[in-house]
């Protein structure tokens, strides 16, 4: 129940959290720390801090299967990797409504499309569904789980680690344009979680209801690996991504 952005100093001060990759992460996290810390990312470079709100069902915990912390970039185009110590919160742990299928969504994992919905999905038994483009992420038992879907900004102000509000220092690009206000193209990050139950009936989030999807990111890389993959993928060398 640690938020080391949103609540900073303040253990036990959160709804409960869900965490992956830096394995040092509390309510006292800062750049420093975290990089001392070691990691449950297969790519051990990324140190970085990512985190969701847990998901309940019938009042237990949820544990994910794993976490696909996804990094896509426009090759050829300039992007700057993230500054070290950006803090960014995707998704709004408020929401009473829907919220934007661009930024928040879920889905089954299968392979083939099964569509985003704002929901999560009743039935992602094996051949209940159509498939999605993400990894078939199996529970043991023939079903197939609930993935959570998180779009985090890709528009910087190119000045600030972090704002009040945690969000206004960041904004979505349109069509790979940055508002002038935020002019700086980051990678695009999309955190997807995958849960080993067949439905999302019943299911609550920490933060409230079905709809307060969101997730946290704390930017604690090791800096020169991240700095070598963006500029090889910018620059369109083959497997950028796989160093």
């Amino acid at each position: 129940m640690d938020d080391p952005i949103v609540l900073y100093g303040r253990p036990g001060a959160s709804h409960d959290h869900t965490f992956f990759g830096n394995e040092g992460v509390d309510a006292y996290s800062t750049l420093r720390r975290l990089r001392g810390s070691g990691t449950t990312c297969k790519r051990r470079s990324d140190t970085a801090a990512y985190w969701v709100p847990t998901l309940f069902r019938n009042g237990k915990p949820i544990k994910p299967i794993d976490a696909v912390a996804y990094y896509t970039l426009r090759e050829h185009t300039r992007v700057r990797p993230y500054p070290p110590g950006l803090k960014v919160v995707a998704g709004d742990a408020h929401a009473v409504t829907p919220q934007s299928l661009h930024i928040v969504w879920w889905t089954c994992a299968t392979r083939r499309m099964a569509g985003a919905s704002s929901d999560p999905p009743r039935d992602c038994r094996v051949g209940a569904v159509p498939a999605s483009p993400t990894i078939v992420r199996e529970a043991g038992d023939g079903t197939v789980g609930i993935q959570l879907h998180v779009r985090f900004p890709d528009c910087w102000d190119g000045r600030h680690l972090d704002s009040t509000n945690h969000h206004s220092h960041m904004a979505y690009s349109v069509d790979g344009v940055c508002p002038a206000s935020r002019p700086e193209l980051v990678p695009s990050l999309i955190l997807i979680v995958t849960y080993p139950i067949a439905s999302g009936t019943g299911v609550i989030l920490s933060s409230g209801g079905q709809h307060t999807g969101h997730a946290d990111f704390f930017n604690a890389w090791k800096q020169t690996a991240l700095v070598r993959i963006v500029n090889d993928c910018v620059a369109g060398r083959p497997r950028c991504g796989r160093h």
